[in-house]
């Protein structure tokens, strides 16, 4: 670039006719130039930079560029050398690179969401399919499940209750628990879940009482300790699905001929719900909300239950506290924050 210069104002020199009385020294915006003799002293110079290296070719002095040009002697006034320097500025370059750039970016973009579009579909129909598979499947349960508990309630009626249709009847519950958690998970996106008064006393002794022939099965007794009567305001629904997947879980890792303690009382005005096992204890508590989790795989279940639990407390500003200890046993405690008392 300095060279072009360079050449225009030898060009510029050259056009003056010596016949003229004077010459005007050529004088361009973007660069600036200058005459010297063979002592590098100016015979005219518009130069507002002290030259340091006075030698032929190109120079480099921080944002200062400069190009010395010898030149042939007795001509353009008897100057030895021209110097033409100029600002170096990096403005251009960088409004350049970010353009190539923001170019870059967008094109990547672009590529990015027609990719994933391509990816996507045959996931998003797969996904579909499988909605659906488990939607006709879960109402394919259901019926065969409710014929069997109204059957067994009708021979209980008619008969001696024995042990084997008490074990049916406990299977089909834990059946009837794992069908309602899969029954909310497909559901609780698409319907709004609305909120009522809830008697949480009545409605723990309906669920307790449910789940008592569900402990029988492994000599389980479900102990309640429910000293008041607040209500609160939730849906009834995922009240249940906290209620059960909690009672459900500590009955399936506690061991045999033990206890549960379930407890309902008030503390700092604030409704406390405690479930407290004797069993195998939490090794990893972080992990239990997580969905698909099981502490242990020969369990029962599909690990979604404390997943649910977890989302309906958020959804709640319901607190959990828990504790547990290897071999010893845990204890889910939940903090309704909005009870209040009967009548209200």
């Amino acid at each position: 670039m300095l060279k072009e210069k360079s050449l225009l104002v030898i060009k510029s020199i050259q056009e003056h006719n010596k016949n003229e009385e004077y010459f005007e020294y050529p004088r361009f915006n973007t660069f600036q130039s200058g005459l010297y003799n063979e002592k590098f002293e100016p015979i005219f110079s518009l130069l507002k930079y002290e030259v340091k290296y006075f030698k032929d070719g190109y120079h480099l002095d921080n944002n200062d560029a400069y190009l010395i040009v010898k030149l042939p002697k007795h001509r353009y006034f008897d100057a030895k050398y021209l110097i033409v320097k100029n600002k170096i500025s990096f403005a251009t370059v960088y409004e350049k690179l970010m353009l190539i750039l923001l170019g870059v970016v967008i094109l990547i973009f672009i590529l990015s969401i027609f990719f994933l579009q391509s990816f996507a579909k045959p996931y998003k129909k797969m996904n579909k399919t499988l909605d659906n598979f488990i939607k006709d499947s879960m109402h394919e349960i259901n019926t065969p499940l409710s014929i069997i508990s109204v059957n067994i309630d009708l021979y209980n009626r008619k008969n001696t209750a024995n042990k084997y249709m008490s074990r049916m009847k406990a299977a089909t519950k834990v059946l009837s628990n794992i069908y309602n958690d899969m029954d909310y998970l497909i559901k609780h996106d698409k319907l709004r879940h609305e909120k009522e008064a809830i008697e949480i006393a009545v409605f723990l002794k309906e669920r307790i009482d449910y789940f008592s022939e569900v402990g029988k099965m492994k000599d389980i007794t479900i102990n309640s300790y429910i000293d008041i009567h607040p209500y609160i305001e939730m849906n009834p629904k995922q009240l249940q699905r906290v209620i059960d997947n909690t009672i459900s879980n500590a009955i399936k890792y506690s061991t045999e001929n033990s206890e549960i303690d379930i407890r309902l009382y008030m503390k700092d005005e604030k409704c406390h719900l405690s479930f407290q096992d004797y069993g195998r204890g939490i090794e990893n508590v972080k992990k239990i909300f997580s969905r698909y989790y099981r502490e242990d795989s020969n369990k029962g279940g599909f690990g979604i239950g404390l997943n649910i639990v977890k989302s309906i407390i958020d959804e709640m500003n319901i607190e959990l506290h828990v504790d547990s200890t290897p071999k010893v046993g845990s204890t889910f405690l939940y903090v309704f924050p909005f009870a209040f008392p009967r009548g209200i």
